[in-house]
């Protein structure tokens, strides 16, 4: 499917905004190492969908501004600046991974802006007695296997594209591996449990059975505290980037999911 894409200017930070598809607005944050590509799984959510896709601070298309962002609050301020002039307010709001900690903030905080939430594999939560991984922490060939049920596909995402710059491209990934790593790193706890009762919007938990990252088990953990109703699929063979192992299979449980039918009406 084609799209667009666009660079907006946000507090003096350029970010990149890519946009596809018709139909009822959803927008997707995305996880670990951002998006450097267009993936199959954002053609299949633009088949129904008005589908807006920002870049976080220091991911793939957006300013390195994320070495200004100090605290907690200034990255989960910085990202609502982005959703409010990309236009992606009010409608579904989806985030993967560290997308998904600051997806669950922006429904807890300001209830109003979404309409419905899906939080795949989310970061934010950190409990001693079932601890999460730390991908900060590891070598780089470590990374695809910990982040994707097939490693294979994850470096397919990082793989240098005809005509990049070797050099530029290594120095984006670095860049958004440092910027996810500002805001969770070590513990990737952000308190959010705390946050979790504020949320109203009707939420999809999609968790890939392979996590290696934050454990299913934190489907549960995240379902009992949202305030608002939840359902939880767990995808089969997929990692923690499950819309990466399972393109189709995460895109049409988000949409078909928990309050599916309010977003048609």
């Amino acid at each position: 499917m084609s799209f667009t894409e666009q660079t907006i200017d946000v507090d003096g930070a350029s970010v990149r905004i890519w946009r596809a598809g018709s139909g009822p607005k959803l927008t997707f944050l995305a996880g670990f190492a951002g998006l450097p590509k267009w993936t199959p799984f954002l053609d299949r959510l633009a088949e129904k969908r008005s589908l807006v896709v920002p870049s976080l601070p220091g991911f793939p298309g957006a300013a390195a501004n994320h070495n200004e962002l100090d605290d907690h609050l200034d990255w989960i301020v910085a990202t609502r600046r982005i959703l409010m002039e990309a236009d992606a307010l009010g409608g579904e709001l989806v985030g993967s991974s560290v997308g998904g900690a600051l997806a669950a903030e922006i429904a807890a905080l300001w209830p109003s802006d979404v309409l419905r939430l899906t939080l795949i594999s989310p970061l934010g939560m950190f409990l001693d007695g079932d601890p999460t991984a730390d991908p900060w922490a590891q070598r780089g060939d470590r990374i695809p296997p910990l982040m994707a049920e097939d490693a294979e596909a994850f470096k397919a995402l990082r793989a240098l594209p005809e005509g990049e710059d070797p050099t530029e491209w290594k120095i984006m990934q670095s860049r958004a591996d440092a910027a996810g790593a500002r805001l969770l790193w070590p513990l990737g706890d952000t308190r959010i449990a705390k946050r979790l009762k504020l949320i109203k919007a009707p939420t999809l938990l999609v968790w890939g059975a392979a996590d290696k990252v934050v454990p299913p088990s934190y489907a549960r953990h995240f379902g009992e505290r949202i305030g608002g109703r939840v359902e939880t699929k767990v995808i089969d063979g997929a990692g923690h980037l499950a819309w990466l192992d399972r393109p189709a299979e995460v895109a049409d449980a988000i949409l078909t999911g928990a309050g599916s039918a309010r977003v048609a009406a």
